[in-house]
Protein backbone atom coordinates (compact mmCIF):
# COMPACT_ATOMS: atom_id res chain seq x y z
CA UNK A 1 0.00 0.00 0.00
CA UNK A 2 1.26 3.25 -0.79
CA UNK A 3 1.66 6.08 2.26
CA UNK A 4 -1.17 9.25 2.41
CA UNK A 5 1.22 11.49 0.75
CA UNK A 6 1.46 9.00 -2.51
CA UNK A 7 -2.05 8.16 -2.23
CA UNK A 8 -2.94 12.22 -2.38
CA UNK A 9 -0.37 12.82 -5.09
CA UNK A 10 -1.55 9.92 -7.22
CA UNK A 11 -5.10 10.91 -6.91
CA UNK A 12 -4.47 14.84 -7.74
CA UNK A 13 -2.08 13.72 -10.78
CA UNK A 14 -5.43 11.40 -12.15
CA UNK A 15 -7.65 13.91 -11.71
CA UNK A 16 -5.75 16.47 -13.29
CA UNK A 17 -4.75 14.57 -16.24
CA UNK A 18 -8.60 12.95 -16.76
CA UNK A 19 -9.51 16.61 -17.34
CA UNK A 20 -6.59 18.41 -18.74
CA UNK A 21 -5.18 15.86 -20.74
CA UNK A 22 -1.56 17.10 -20.11
CA UNK A 23 1.43 15.35 -17.91
CA UNK A 24 1.17 17.04 -14.35
CA UNK A 25 4.24 18.25 -12.70
CA UNK A 26 5.30 19.11 -9.30
CA UNK A 27 4.17 22.73 -9.49
CA UNK A 28 0.64 21.68 -10.04
CA UNK A 29 0.78 19.34 -7.48
CA UNK A 30 1.73 22.08 -4.67
CA UNK A 31 -0.85 24.37 -6.28
CA UNK A 32 -3.37 21.72 -5.69
CA UNK A 33 -2.40 21.64 -1.88
CA UNK A 34 -0.20 19.11 -1.95
CA UNK A 35 2.33 19.88 1.22
CA UNK A 36 5.41 19.06 0.82
CA UNK A 37 8.59 20.64 -1.47
CA UNK A 38 8.53 20.47 -5.08
CA UNK A 39 11.76 18.19 -4.60
CA UNK A 40 9.71 16.02 -2.21
CA UNK A 41 6.67 15.88 -4.63
CA UNK A 42 9.19 14.82 -8.00
CA UNK A 43 10.86 11.91 -5.80
CA UNK A 44 7.47 10.64 -4.51
CA UNK A 45 6.46 10.98 -8.20
CA UNK A 46 9.27 8.85 -9.51
CA UNK A 47 8.46 6.62 -6.62
CA UNK A 48 4.69 5.96 -8.24
CA UNK A 49 6.76 5.19 -11.24
CA UNK A 50 8.51 2.74 -10.30
CA UNK A 51 5.91 0.99 -8.50
CA UNK A 52 4.32 1.50 -12.19
CA UNK A 53 1.53 3.62 -11.30
CA UNK A 54 2.50 6.35 -13.03
CA UNK A 55 4.52 7.32 -16.42
CA UNK A 56 6.75 9.82 -17.74
CA UNK A 57 5.89 10.07 -21.56
CA UNK A 58 9.14 12.12 -22.27
CA UNK A 59 11.74 14.49 -20.92
CA UNK A 60 9.66 16.89 -18.83
CA UNK A 61 9.07 16.39 -14.93
CA UNK A 62 5.36 15.62 -15.67
CA UNK A 63 3.93 12.48 -15.17
CA UNK A 64 1.03 10.44 -16.23
CA UNK A 65 -0.85 7.51 -15.04
CA UNK A 66 -0.58 3.97 -15.89
CA UNK A 67 -3.27 1.69 -16.70
CA UNK A 68 -2.23 0.19 -13.07
CA UNK A 69 -1.96 3.44 -11.55
CA UNK A 70 -5.94 3.86 -12.90
CA UNK A 71 -6.41 0.44 -11.43
CA UNK A 72 -5.09 1.38 -8.41
CA UNK A 73 -7.46 4.52 -8.16
CA UNK A 74 -10.41 3.30 -8.87
CA UNK A 75 -9.78 0.28 -6.22
CA UNK A 76 -8.62 2.77 -3.60
CA UNK A 77 -9.11 6.22 -4.34
CA UNK A 78 -12.60 6.81 -6.54
CA UNK A 79 -14.69 9.17 -5.05
CA UNK A 80 -18.20 9.78 -6.86
CA UNK A 81 -18.66 13.23 -8.03
CA UNK A 82 -22.06 14.54 -6.87
CA UNK A 83 -23.86 15.73 -10.23
CA UNK A 84 -25.69 19.10 -10.40
CA UNK A 85 -29.60 19.53 -10.33
CA UNK A 86 -29.34 20.71 -13.53
CA UNK A 87 -27.63 17.11 -15.32
CA UNK A 88 -29.85 14.98 -13.10
CA UNK A 89 -32.92 16.96 -14.85
CA UNK A 90 -31.42 16.77 -18.53
CA UNK A 91 -31.61 13.10 -17.32
CA UNK A 92 -34.79 12.82 -16.77
CA UNK A 93 -36.48 14.88 -19.59
CA UNK A 94 -34.19 12.95 -21.78
CA UNK A 95 -35.72 9.53 -20.76
CA UNK A 96 -39.76 11.19 -20.02
CA UNK A 97 -40.66 11.24 -23.56
CA UNK A 98 -43.66 8.79 -24.25
CA UNK A 99 -41.96 5.81 -26.26
CA UNK A 100 -43.82 2.96 -27.83
CA UNK A 101 -41.64 -0.08 -27.42
CA UNK A 102 -39.20 -2.16 -24.77
CA UNK A 103 -36.80 -1.71 -27.64
CA UNK A 104 -36.99 1.75 -28.48
CA UNK A 105 -35.83 3.02 -24.97
CA UNK A 106 -33.33 0.83 -24.57
CA UNK A 107 -32.16 1.97 -27.99
CA UNK A 108 -32.45 5.67 -26.83
CA UNK A 109 -31.09 5.13 -23.53
CA UNK A 110 -27.75 4.42 -25.45
CA UNK A 111 -28.30 7.29 -27.37
CA UNK A 112 -29.31 9.36 -24.35
CA UNK A 113 -26.13 8.59 -22.51
CA UNK A 114 -23.31 8.97 -25.45
CA UNK A 115 -24.44 12.69 -25.80
CA UNK A 116 -24.65 13.13 -22.56
CA UNK A 117 -20.93 12.19 -22.16
CA UNK A 118 -19.34 11.93 -25.77
CA UNK A 119 -18.15 8.50 -25.01
CA UNK A 120 -19.75 5.13 -26.50
CA UNK A 121 -22.66 3.68 -24.70
CA UNK A 122 -23.94 0.21 -24.85
CA UNK A 123 -27.10 -0.55 -23.86
CA UNK A 124 -28.89 -3.90 -22.93
CA UNK A 125 -32.80 -4.49 -21.79
CA UNK A 126 -34.27 -7.03 -19.33
CA UNK A 127 -34.20 -10.31 -20.04
CA UNK A 128 -36.87 -11.74 -22.57
CA UNK A 129 -37.11 -15.27 -21.72
CA UNK A 130 -39.94 -15.29 -19.46
CA UNK A 131 -42.40 -13.72 -22.20
CA UNK A 132 -45.67 -14.83 -23.48
CA UNK A 133 -46.52 -14.71 -27.13
CA UNK A 134 -49.25 -12.25 -27.71
CA UNK A 135 -49.35 -11.97 -31.32
CA UNK A 136 -48.03 -13.43 -34.85
CA UNK A 137 -49.15 -11.96 -37.89
CA UNK A 138 -47.71 -12.24 -42.03
CA UNK A 139 -48.46 -8.66 -43.61
CA UNK A 140 -47.57 -9.03 -47.47
CA UNK A 141 -45.57 -7.08 -49.37
CA UNK A 142 -45.64 -8.54 -52.68
CA UNK A 143 -46.75 -11.48 -54.42
CA UNK A 144 -43.87 -13.44 -53.04
CA UNK A 145 -42.64 -11.71 -49.58
CA UNK A 146 -44.16 -11.06 -46.25
CA UNK A 147 -42.75 -9.41 -43.38
CA UNK A 148 -43.67 -11.78 -40.18
CA UNK A 149 -44.80 -10.28 -37.23
CA UNK A 150 -43.68 -11.42 -32.63
CA UNK A 151 -45.32 -9.63 -30.01
CA UNK A 152 -44.85 -10.58 -26.42
CA UNK A 153 -46.98 -9.13 -24.06
CA UNK A 154 -43.77 -7.09 -22.51
CA UNK A 155 -43.84 -4.72 -25.45
CA UNK A 156 -40.98 -6.55 -27.02
CA UNK A 157 -41.91 -6.86 -31.11
CA UNK A 158 -39.86 -8.97 -33.56
CA UNK A 159 -40.28 -8.90 -37.42
CA UNK A 160 -38.72 -9.87 -40.37
CA UNK A 161 -38.30 -9.82 -44.28
CA UNK A 162 -39.56 -13.52 -45.83
CA UNK A 163 -39.63 -14.83 -49.08
CA UNK A 164 -42.70 -17.59 -49.62
CA UNK A 165 -41.51 -20.45 -50.82
CA UNK A 166 -43.36 -21.38 -54.51
CA UNK A 167 -44.60 -24.41 -53.12
CA UNK A 168 -46.88 -22.25 -50.57
CA UNK A 169 -49.94 -20.45 -51.81
CA UNK A 170 -51.17 -17.65 -49.74
CA UNK A 171 -54.16 -19.10 -48.51
CA UNK A 172 -52.25 -22.15 -46.93
CA UNK A 173 -50.03 -19.59 -45.24
CA UNK A 174 -52.93 -17.96 -43.72
CA UNK A 175 -53.96 -21.24 -42.74
CA UNK A 176 -50.87 -21.72 -40.97
CA UNK A 177 -50.77 -18.41 -39.20
CA UNK A 178 -54.14 -19.25 -37.98
CA UNK A 179 -53.77 -22.57 -36.67
CA UNK A 180 -49.83 -21.21 -34.98
CA UNK A 181 -51.84 -18.50 -33.16
CA UNK A 182 -54.40 -21.23 -31.99
CA UNK A 183 -52.04 -23.15 -30.37
CA UNK A 184 -49.49 -20.92 -28.94
CA UNK A 185 -51.18 -17.65 -28.07
CA UNK A 186 -50.48 -16.78 -24.49
CA UNK A 187 -47.75 -19.02 -24.12
CA UNK A 188 -44.22 -18.52 -22.67
CA UNK A 189 -41.65 -18.24 -25.48
CA UNK A 190 -39.98 -21.30 -24.30
CA UNK A 191 -43.12 -23.24 -24.17
CA UNK A 192 -43.39 -21.68 -27.79
CA UNK A 193 -39.85 -22.96 -29.36
CA UNK A 194 -40.39 -26.01 -28.24
CA UNK A 195 -43.85 -26.81 -29.50
CA UNK A 196 -42.49 -25.67 -32.49
CA UNK A 197 -40.09 -28.43 -32.55
CA UNK A 198 -42.16 -31.04 -31.91
CA UNK A 199 -46.13 -30.57 -31.85
CA UNK A 200 -46.61 -27.65 -34.50
CA UNK A 201 -44.56 -29.63 -37.33
CA UNK A 202 -46.93 -32.73 -36.57
CA UNK A 203 -49.97 -30.79 -36.60
CA UNK A 204 -48.90 -29.02 -39.74
CA UNK A 205 -48.19 -31.80 -41.59
CA UNK A 206 -51.80 -33.82 -41.20
CA UNK A 207 -53.01 -30.71 -42.76
CA UNK A 208 -50.71 -29.59 -45.92
CA UNK A 209 -48.79 -31.44 -48.23
CA UNK A 210 -45.69 -29.18 -47.87
CA UNK A 211 -44.21 -27.05 -45.21
CA UNK A 212 -41.16 -26.39 -46.41
CA UNK A 213 -39.40 -22.86 -45.46
CA UNK A 214 -42.50 -21.60 -42.68
CA UNK A 215 -40.82 -23.55 -39.75
CA UNK A 216 -37.58 -22.22 -40.49
CA UNK A 217 -39.27 -18.76 -40.31
CA UNK A 218 -40.30 -18.94 -36.98
CA UNK A 219 -37.38 -21.03 -35.75
CA UNK A 220 -35.54 -17.73 -36.66
CA UNK A 221 -37.49 -15.39 -35.48
CA UNK A 222 -37.84 -17.18 -32.08
CA UNK A 223 -33.97 -17.35 -32.00
CA UNK A 224 -34.06 -13.53 -32.50
CA UNK A 225 -36.97 -13.23 -29.98
CA UNK A 226 -34.61 -14.46 -27.46
CA UNK A 227 -31.40 -12.83 -28.25
CA UNK A 228 -30.69 -10.27 -25.98
CA UNK A 229 -30.37 -7.22 -28.29
CA UNK A 230 -27.21 -4.57 -27.47
CA UNK A 231 -28.00 -0.98 -28.92
CA UNK A 232 -24.58 1.20 -29.72
CA UNK A 233 -25.01 4.72 -28.68
CA UNK A 234 -21.93 7.22 -30.18
CA UNK A 235 -20.25 4.15 -32.00
CA UNK A 236 -18.18 7.96 -33.96
CA UNK A 237 -16.56 8.45 -30.13
CA UNK A 238 -14.87 5.55 -30.43
CA UNK A 239 -13.88 5.33 -33.86
CA UNK A 240 -12.76 9.09 -33.36
CA UNK A 241 -10.93 8.18 -30.37
CA UNK A 242 -7.10 9.02 -29.93
CA UNK A 243 -6.79 5.03 -29.55
CA UNK A 244 -7.19 4.14 -33.13
CA UNK A 245 -3.78 4.84 -34.46
CA UNK A 246 -4.27 3.48 -37.99
CA UNK A 247 -6.86 2.26 -40.54
CA UNK A 248 -6.31 -1.41 -39.98
CA UNK A 249 -7.34 -0.75 -35.90
CA UNK A 250 -10.07 1.61 -37.30
CA UNK A 251 -11.39 -1.16 -39.34
CA UNK A 252 -10.26 -3.96 -36.03
CA UNK A 253 -12.85 -1.77 -33.89
CA UNK A 254 -15.54 -0.90 -36.83
CA UNK A 255 -15.93 -5.14 -36.69
CA UNK A 256 -15.98 -5.31 -33.20
CA UNK A 257 -18.61 -2.69 -32.54
CA UNK A 258 -20.83 -4.05 -35.65
CA UNK A 259 -20.34 -7.81 -33.24
CA UNK A 260 -23.08 -8.11 -31.60
CA UNK A 261 -21.99 -11.29 -29.45
CA UNK A 262 -18.64 -10.20 -28.92
CA UNK A 263 -20.13 -6.86 -27.36
CA UNK A 264 -22.51 -8.96 -25.44
CA UNK A 265 -19.65 -11.04 -23.98
CA UNK A 266 -18.17 -7.83 -22.79
CA UNK A 267 -20.93 -7.08 -20.92
CA UNK A 268 -21.63 -10.61 -19.84
CA UNK A 269 -20.18 -9.89 -16.24
CA UNK A 270 -23.22 -8.67 -13.85
CA UNK A 271 -22.61 -10.00 -10.35
CA UNK A 272 -21.93 -6.17 -9.04
CA UNK A 273 -24.47 -3.11 -9.39
CA UNK A 274 -21.52 -1.36 -10.80
CA UNK A 275 -18.30 -1.94 -12.15
CA UNK A 276 -15.04 -0.74 -13.84
CA UNK A 277 -12.85 -3.10 -15.97
CA UNK A 278 -9.67 -1.64 -17.26
CA UNK A 279 -7.09 -2.64 -20.39
CA UNK A 280 -6.41 -6.48 -20.32
CA UNK A 281 -9.66 -6.88 -17.22
CA UNK A 282 -11.89 -6.01 -20.78
CA UNK A 283 -10.46 -9.49 -22.79
CA UNK A 284 -10.19 -7.92 -25.96
CA UNK A 285 -6.63 -6.80 -26.70
CA UNK A 286 -8.73 -4.32 -28.99
CA UNK A 287 -9.41 -2.52 -26.64
CA UNK A 288 -6.47 -2.67 -24.27
CA UNK A 289 -6.01 0.98 -23.95
CA UNK A 290 -9.44 1.48 -22.78
CA UNK A 291 -12.42 1.01 -19.83
CA UNK A 292 -15.31 0.01 -19.42
CA UNK A 293 -17.88 0.92 -16.70
CA UNK A 294 -21.00 -1.03 -16.76
CA UNK A 295 -23.76 -0.17 -14.40
CA UNK A 296 -26.86 -3.13 -13.81
CA UNK A 297 -30.31 -2.47 -12.58
CA UNK A 298 -33.25 -4.84 -12.13
CA UNK A 299 -36.92 -4.60 -12.71
CA UNK A 300 -38.92 -6.25 -10.37
CA UNK A 301 -40.88 -9.22 -12.15
CA UNK A 302 -39.10 -8.58 -15.31
CA UNK A 303 -35.38 -9.54 -15.41
CA UNK A 304 -32.31 -7.32 -15.51
CA UNK A 305 -30.57 -4.86 -17.59
CA UNK A 306 -27.36 -3.29 -18.23
CA UNK A 307 -26.13 0.44 -19.83
CA UNK A 308 -22.57 0.82 -19.90
CA UNK A 309 -20.08 3.51 -21.37
CA UNK A 310 -16.99 2.15 -23.09
CA UNK A 311 -13.69 4.79 -23.97
CA UNK A 312 -10.47 6.15 -22.99
CA UNK A 313 -8.64 4.54 -19.78
CA UNK A 314 -8.21 8.57 -18.83
CA UNK A 315 -11.91 9.11 -18.47
CA UNK A 316 -12.71 11.24 -15.58
CA UNK A 317 -13.95 8.32 -13.67
CA UNK A 318 -15.58 9.81 -10.40
CA UNK A 319 -17.86 11.96 -12.89
CA UNK A 320 -18.77 9.34 -14.76
CA UNK A 321 -19.31 6.84 -12.25
CA UNK A 322 -21.51 9.41 -10.80
CA UNK A 323 -23.56 9.93 -13.86
CA UNK A 324 -23.61 6.32 -15.01
CA UNK A 325 -25.46 5.41 -11.38
CA UNK A 326 -27.62 8.04 -11.78
CA UNK A 327 -28.79 7.04 -15.30
CA UNK A 328 -29.16 3.29 -14.67
CA UNK A 329 -31.66 4.40 -12.28
CA UNK A 330 -33.58 6.60 -13.91
CA UNK A 331 -33.71 4.16 -16.82
CA UNK A 332 -35.25 1.28 -14.25
CA UNK A 333 -38.07 3.93 -13.52
CA UNK A 334 -38.94 4.78 -16.93
CA UNK A 335 -38.89 0.56 -17.63
CA UNK A 336 -41.10 0.21 -14.67
CA UNK A 337 -43.30 2.27 -15.87
CA UNK A 338 -43.59 1.67 -18.81
CA UNK A 339 -44.40 -2.35 -17.52
CA UNK A 340 -46.76 -0.67 -15.65
CA UNK A 341 -48.44 0.82 -18.32
CA UNK A 342 -48.65 -2.46 -20.26
CA UNK A 343 -49.62 -4.62 -16.98
CA UNK A 344 -53.09 -1.87 -15.95
CA UNK A 345 -53.30 -1.46 -20.46
CA UNK A 346 -53.67 -5.37 -20.01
Amino acid sequence: MLTQRQDNILHQIIHNYTNLGKPIGSKTLMEEGIAASSATIRNEMKTLEEYGLLVKPHSSSGRIPSLKGYRYYVDYLLEPEKLKKSEVDVIQQSLGKDFHEINDIIEQSAKILSKLTSYTALSIGPDVSNRKLTGFKMVPLNNRQVIAIIVTDKGNVENQVFSIPKSVDSEDLEKMVRIINDKLIGEPLLIVYQRLRTEIPMILHKYFQTTEGILDLFNNMLSEAFEEKIFVGGQMNLLNSDQIQNIDQFKSMYLFMENSKQLNELLSTKDQPIQIRIGSELGNDLLSDMSLIQANYEIKDHGNGTIALLGSASMPYSKMLSLLDVFRQELAETLDDYYRSIDSFG
